[in-house]
């Protein structure tokens, strides 16, 4: 993978600068497949990529801009799963791990999020 292009965003905690938000996901980067990258470039042709891209041509296409007034087209379920399907295709990428999915009701979001920042920084 190639991580072409990504935004950082910060804020402020306690006076302290704190990076935060969607720090190298599809939300905020675009990677290029490094495989096949020299020959797509040679040809002139459009990259093999990972990022959001796909999900905003889409809402594009279903005529949404992001403007006031606008409501998000309704997404069904085939094409969430499909946008699913590449976000943990970026995940195992970029961290060489086996994505493990966790069927949960939303109540238990914050649990499992908490749970997994808890993880983390006791590794």
């Amino acid at each position: 993978m190639i991580l072409v292009d990504t935004k950082y965003e910060f804020g402020m905690n306690d006076g302290q600068v704190m990076l935060m938000d969607e720090i190298h996901t599809p939300d905020s980067s675009r990677y290029f497949y490094l495989d096949g990258y020299d020959e797509r470039q040679q040809a002139g042709e459009h990259q093999k990529q990972l990022s959001k891209e796909f999900v905003r041509e889409w809402l594009i296409e279903n005529g949404f801009m992001g403007k006031e007034g606008q409501t998000v087209p309704a997404m069904s379920d085939e094409w969430v799963e499909t946008i699913s399907a590449r976000y943990i295709e970026l995940y195992e990428k970029v961290t060489g791990r086996k994505f493990d999915r966790v069927e949960s009701d939303i109540s238990s979001t914050e649990k499992n999020i908490n749970a997994a920042i808890a993880r983390l920084r006791n590794s």
